[in-house]
């Protein structure tokens, strides 16, 4: 006669010619896109200079070496990780770029941004961490100036039809997007009042000062001798 806990060992023994069941492994295209994703979560919290292979291999349950052989080291891996967000994003607000109206345009570019944000909250923040690798083409500030060139061009045309000089649109361009990203960073963090109206403020913001634009314009002010 045997105990309970004779049986149940027995019981757990597999039965003759049973194979014991086996990880599952990743093809390296899905290992690939597995720390990617994970480099991005870690560059989102702690960013470039604190993020370390070590912990991006922890998390990915491999050794250092299998991430090493994917993106030759934390600079490579990173890179790919901006590369991927500048994309994203520029997509996102040109693709939302499909109106003809002016006022229009400028709801849909705050709003892309501002919905970018809140979908792909990690991405955006890795965007916006300062990095010694960032470069005038792969950074936040790169996405931006391509899109004030768009906003350039739609304003040029505006400028033009209101007998506006239509090469002060570049600066114009420059001003509303700096102020829709400005805005974007602060909402990041405060998440209130809800997107829609935050774009709604921003372009009431920015349309009715367009509307009411002087030609020619001076500073009031006077320097005191």
């Amino acid at each position: 006669m045997t105990d309970g806990t004779t049986g149940a060992r027995r019981r757990a023994v597999p039965a003759a010619g049973a194979k014991p069941a086996s990880r599952v492994r990743m093809s390296a295209a899905q290992r690939r896109e597995q720390l990617i994703s994970i480099g991005r979560q870690v560059f989102a919290e702690k960013g470039f200079d604190a993020t370390s292979i070590e912990e991006v291999a922890s998390r990915a349950k491999v050794s250092k070496p299998v991430v090493y052989e994917h993106f030759g080291g934390k600079e490579g891996l990173y890179a790919v990780v901006v590369d991927r967000e500048v994309r994203a994003l520029l997509d996102r607000i040109t693709t939302a770029l499909t109106a003809g109206h002016p006022h229009e345009l400028l709801e849909q570019a705050a709003l892309a941004l501002l919905t970018y944000i809140e979908e792909e909250t990690p991405g955006f923040r890795v965007l916006v961490r300062e990095s010694p690798l960032m470069s005038a083409t792969g950074n936040f500030s790169s996405v931006m100036n391509d899109v004030g060139h768009q906003v350039e061009h739609i304003l040029g045309a505006e400028f033009s039809s209101r007998g506006y000089d239509p090469k002060l649109a570049e600066l114009y361009s420059q001003a509303l997007v700096g102020m829709v990203a400005l805005t974007g960073r602060w909402w990041l963090e405060v998440r209130k009042p809800r997107k829609e109206t935050v774009a709604a403020h921003l372009v009431n913001l920015a349309w009715n000062g367009l509307s009411h634009l002087e030609a020619k314009p001076g500073l009031i002010t006077r320097k005191r001798a």
